[in-house]
């Protein structure tokens, strides 16, 4: 078994064994980030795989605790009151890759759990009896509007690229929904440069 092999499955049983964490505290968690992209036709680099929940952030000291006793490394970034994201876990393992917990949830300064719960309404297992489900491409999409920034929304004109059957009326349905249209436009209005 190759080295890149080893480091898939050990990130893999890392991320699995934080969504056991988390599913004890009443979360869930869902894939985003790089692993979402590649499976949404656009693999590229990355240094870790990226995990979304949406928890009281107040748990993140024990979720951690819990953790570390499992035997991983972990790091926790607590918000800042006005923050909209509700802090970050850093979590690794042995032979695997960053695994990180990003919270969507940070009362009262914001946050965006529903996010969450659409991801894994619409989502999919990673692998056929796999625990970790996947975002679908519509709230991928939407992930990477709220991030902002310019990475973010090249990634989206690649997954657009990518993925010509997405129905646009449908995206922007969703992303009306999310108070999202206006930041997926300006990217559309990118895409038709």
């Amino acid at each position: 078994m190759s080295g890149a092999a080893t480091s898939i499955d050990a990130t893999l049983r890392v991320a699995r064994s934080v969504a056991e964490v988390l599913a004890g505290h009443q979360a869930d968690a869902v894939v985003v980030g790089a692993m979402a992209l590649a499976i949404h036709n656009y693999p590229r680099d990355t240094v870790d795989l990226d995990l979304a929940t949406a928890i009281d952030p107040r748990q993140l000291d024990a979720i951690a605790a819990e953790l570390r006793a499992l035997g991983y490394e972990v790091d926790v970034h607590r918000p800042d009151p006005d923050d909209p994201l509700g802090g970050v876990l850093d979590v690794r393992g042995e032979g695997a890759i960053l695994v990180q917990v990003v919270n969507f949830s940070n009362p009262p300064a914001g946050g965006f759990p529903r996010l969450i719960t659409d991801a894994l309404r619409h989502g999919s297992a990673l692998a056929p009896g796999e625990p970790l489900v996947v975002t679908d491409l519509i709230t991928l999409i939407a992930f990477k509007l709220y991030a902002g920034g310019a990475k973010s929304k090249l990634d989206i004109l690649e997954l657009l690229d990518r993925n010509p059957e997405l129905e646009l009326d449908e995206l922007r349905q969703r992303c009306r929904s999310y108070r999202l249209d206006r930041d997926l436009e300006a990217v559309l209005q990118m895409r038709s440069r």
